[in-house]
Order: C-alpha cells, then sequence, then structure tokens
C-alpha cells in the first residue's frame, strides 16, 4: 500500500527521527499493508507489514494497538455489519475475529494453505469469505469457524474477494490469472467472467449504487470498467449466454465480460487499491507508483479525454501535442529561475544608495517633499541627479565635515542684490539650482571661508566676488548668529 504508518518506536535504518506528538512517540516508517473504516466511520483500523494492528480516531490519533495480532504481515480487514467485530487475513495462513472492545482475538480461522491475501464480512449476513495464494475462494462461519465451502475457479493467487452492498447475492473476486469473477452465493457457482486485463489484477471494487458496475485494477497499472449486464465482445468472437438466461442454469458457462471502458496508462505501476466515494461519483486508486489518483465521469458530450495521457500513453500524447513529459521538470527549473532572480533584485535594491544623494548634502529634511528620480535614491526639491564623489583636492583633507543642507540653504538665501560678475537671484550656482528660502529658525555659526574651501574641494565653481560682504541679514532675524564669533552667547556649542 502506498502509506506508511509513523507511530512505531522501534528502531530501524531507514527511520525518521522521533518526535514527540499526541498520543505516543513518532517513530520510524513501517509499511501498512490494510486498512478499513468502520460503518459509522468513527474508526480506522490499519494493518501492519509486522502482523500488528492498530486502532485510529478520525483525526489520525493511533489510539491502541495489538502488537501481536498476526505473526506475519496483514493482508486485508473487515468490518462486521454491527461494527463490534473485525475480521483479519494474514500471510500467517490464518484468519482472525477480533473483537473490537477488548482487542483480542475470538477466533481463529485455519484452512487454507497458503498466505491469505484477502477477506470480507458479508454486509448483512454472518458470512465471512476470504482468497489465498493456494488460489482457492473459502466461505465461513463466523459463529462456528467452519469452512462451508471452498471454491475453486481461479488459477492462481486470489487478490481481492468483496461482496456486493446492493445486491448482496453478488461476490466479485480478482487474481493473479488475469481474471476477475463474479458468484452468484445462491448456486455457490460463478456466473461471469471479466477479462480483458494482459497483466494480473490486484484490485476490485464495486460500484455503491449501480450494481452491475465493477472496477478493477491490473499490475501493469491500467483501470477497467466492467458493466455486467454488457458483455462488450470485441469483433470475431461469439457473444456467450447468461447463465440465468439460459434454460439450465447450474450447468451454463459463466458468460464472459469485456471491459465497457478502458484507462489503460491510469498509473505506472500495480494498482494495490480501488475505493468508490459513498455517492459513487468519484473513485480513488492508490498506486505503487506513489500517486493516488481520482476518476470521476466525462461530462455529456465530451470525447477529448479518450486521447489524454491515461487513454492513450504519454508518448502518444506527447506526440500529438496534448501533454509534455518533461511539462513537470520545466515548471519547476522556470520557478527556481525566477526565485534566483528575484533574490538577484533584492539584493540590487539594498545596495542603492539610502543615505545622502549629494556629496555634503543628506536626504529631505523632516518636513519637507522629497521626490523620486527614477533611479532610487530620494532628492531634495530643486536639485538634479546625484553626482558622482569628486577625488579628493591637494591640499583639502578627506575628513573634511560634511555641511548641513539646512545651514547652506540659509545662508545662500541671504544673499542681496547681485553684483558685477556675480550670479543672478535665486539661481544658484551653475548646474546647482538654489533651494528656496527656508523658515524657521536660521542656522547657527557657520564659517564661511571654510565652507568656501569646502564647496571648491565638491567641485562647485564659486563665483569670482563670492565674499563674506554679499550676504546680508535674513529679514526679521537680525543677522547670522555665530557670525559674530565663537563666543557670542548665541553660539551655545561655539566652534
Amino acid at each position: 500500500m502506498a502509506f506508511y504508518d509513523d507511530s512505531g518506536a522501534d528502531s530501524q535504518p531507514f527511520g525518521r527521527p522521533q518526535k514527540p506528538y499526541e498520543g505516543g512517540i513518532v517513530g520510524p516508517r513501517r509499511p501498512l499493508t490494510s486498512l478499513a473504516w468502520s460503518h459509522s466511520h468513527d474508526w480506522l483500523i490499519s494493518g501492519g507489514q509486522k502482523g500488528d494492528i492498530k486502532y485510529w480516531r478520525p483525526n489520525f490519533n493511533n489510539v491502541e494497538t495489538i502488537d501481536d495480532a498476526h505473526h506475519d504481515a496483514v493482508r486485508d480487514l473487515a468490518w462486521s455489519p454491527s461494527d463490534t467485530k473485525f475480521l483479519s487475513a494474514s500471510d500467517d495462513t490464518t484468519l482472525k475475529i477480533f473483537d473490537f472492545t477488548s482487542r483480542t482475538a475470538d477466533t481463529v480461522l485455519t484452512g487454507h494453505n497458503w498466505d491469505v491475501k484477502s477477506c470480507d464480512w458479508h454486509p448483512t449476513k454472518g458470512l465471512l469469505v476470504s482468497g489465498s495464494k493456494d488460489h482457492q475462494v473459502k466461505f465461513w462461519d463466523p459463529r462456528t469457524a467452519r469452512c462451508l465451502t471452498t471454491l475453486h475457479s481461479h488459477k492462481n493467487t486470489v487478490t481481492a474477494t468483496r461482496f456486493s452492498r446492493v445486491n448482496q447475492n453478488l461476490l466479485a473476486t480478482s487474481s493473479r490469472d488475469q481474471t476477475a469473477r463474479v458468484f452468484d452465493l445462491r448456486m455457490m457457482r460463478d456466473i461471469c467472467i471479466l477479462r480483458g486485463h494482459e497483466k494480473p489484477v490486484s484490485s476490485l471494487t464495486w460500484h455503491p449504487i449501480h450494481s452491475s458496475l465493477i472496477s478493477t485494477g491490473s499490475e501493469d497499472g491500467s483501470l477497467y470498467h466492467y458493466l455486467l449486464d454488457e458483455p462488450n465482445v470485441p469483433s470475431g468472437q461469439i457473444p456467450t449466454i447468461a447463465p440465468y438466461d439460459s434454460p439450465d442454469p447450474a450447468n451454463t458457462p459463466a458468460q464472459v465480460i469485456y471491459p465497457a471502458h478502458r484507462v489503460q496508462y491510469a498509473h505506472s505501476a500495480t494498482i494495490w487499491s480501488l475505493d468508490w466515494h459513498p455517492l459513487g461519483h468519484i473513485l480513488a486508486s492508490g498506486s505503487k507508483d506513489n500517486f493516488t489518483r481520482f476518476w470521476s465521469r466525462a461530462r455529456p458530450g465530451e470525447t477529448s479525454y479518450m486521447k489524454d495521457r491515461f487513454h492513450i500513453g504519454e508518448e502518444a500524447a506527447e506526440a500529438q501535442g496534448t501533454w509534455s513529459r518533461g511539462f513537470g521538470r520545466r515548471q519547476m527549473r522556470e520557478e527556481e529561475e525566477q526565485e534566483l532572480q528575484d533574490e538577484a533584485e533584492s539584493l540590487v535594491d539594498q545596495r542603492k544608495p539610502t543615505g545622502s544623494v549629494l556629496p555634503g548634502i543628506q536626504i529631505a529634511p523632516p518636513g519637507g517633499t522629497p521626490h523620486n528620480d527614477g533611479l532610487g535614491s530620494q532628492l531634495l526639491p530643486g536639485i538634479g541627479a546625484p553626482q558622482p564623489p569628486p577625488a579628493p583636492s591637494a591640499g583639502i583633507p578627506s575628513s573634511m565635515p560634511q555641511m548641513d543642507p539646512n545651514r547652506l540653504a540659509a545662508l545662500l538665501s541671504t544673499q542681496g542684490a547681485p553684483q558685477p560678475n556675480s550670479i543672478p537671484p535665486n539661481t544658484g550656482f551653475p548646474g546647482f539650482p538654489m533651494l528656496p528660502a527656508l523658515s524657521g529658525t536660521p542656522p547657527a555659526n557657520v564659517d564661511l571661508a571654510e565652507l568656501q574651501k569646502q564647496l571648491m574641494s565638491q567641485g562647485i565653481p564659486l563665483p569670482q566676488n563670492f565674499a563674506p560682504q554679499h550676504f546680508s541679514p535674513l529679514p526679521g532675524t537680525g543677522g547670522l548668529p555665530g557670525l559674530q564669533g565663537s563666543n557670542t552667547p548665541d553660539n551655545p556649542y561655539g566652534r
């Protein structure tokens, strides 16, 4: 089966590290070989490779464990109609009837000569059935543990035995002899032989509503649907008569039925399990290829599905352009490339300047309105794109303190009437637009000679007659604090 039991505590080389969970310790993975829901859907029981049986709640919390239920793998499980007992079939050649509450085996059924691969409990009657590797199908009385009769119709291992829940007089079996059979319990003989599979039939299930519909799975991954009232005989073959339609039903050979629909490439390996949804609109298949697939009927008039890769195969579907063998790998590669590109872009964004945009000029002051130049950097209003930092000039130390933009803007905005050979008012230096006059408290303590050296070292040209006398006090401020000297009361910090 394509699932594992994670609740064991014994150590194996392929196990996962143990970790706590509600109800026990999660240990190494061990194969589960069978599962069965109770009719009330309140409990799930599972059989393991080592012969253990576990009780599970619907939230998959392991509640109880019967460690020594069998001496070999538990291949199949079936509940009694009242959910008070359940039946188990094992490779140790026995079947056991367990009391669900006490977790003890009330009865042991012996009689098969080889591994017991399948079992079922009749939905309403006290009747059990089992299929074995000895090619036999046996019926049992659960009260006396006596074998009622044995059927020898199959020529190889019996892989599945299922009573019909709709027509409770019918039993379906599948075998490694590449056939499935339908038995009538009233005559204790087979009435239909389901042919068509080219490999052993590994699983079988009845439709929960339509009593004539049976689905089978094979070791080659094919999924077939049979209608018992439609023989679907291939061309060139003579249809056989159903025993019900003959004057001698007891001696008439079983009618041969061929599939009404084939999903030839449903899986790429053995289909171990099949089960219909209780409403009958979805069929679930579990396979050795580690896939569980869900199948539904096509919409009325839809025929394109007959050409998909599940019906005609991957190579044919790829040849006609309806499927690409490398689609999954290509999609995964594209997603990985997109992730790498996103990561590279995020690293580029981190390297973009987020501090000063010009040497000596910082980001817009609090309360200002920065704008974006399209390059990801924030600029001051009226100032162009950032310039690369100039090489240090001779004689000017590289550690020269940078100029506060507030102080520079306030200084330049105090310039008086234009002098000869000076720049027009409010235009700034060539290539360096002037900021508008800023309101608020003027900056303190500016050394104009030092400012002139710093601006010249940064490649900003100055007018020929740029001198301290060209600056006039800001209106209403009484001059620039700090220009009177470093020891004035207006300069609390000093320079």
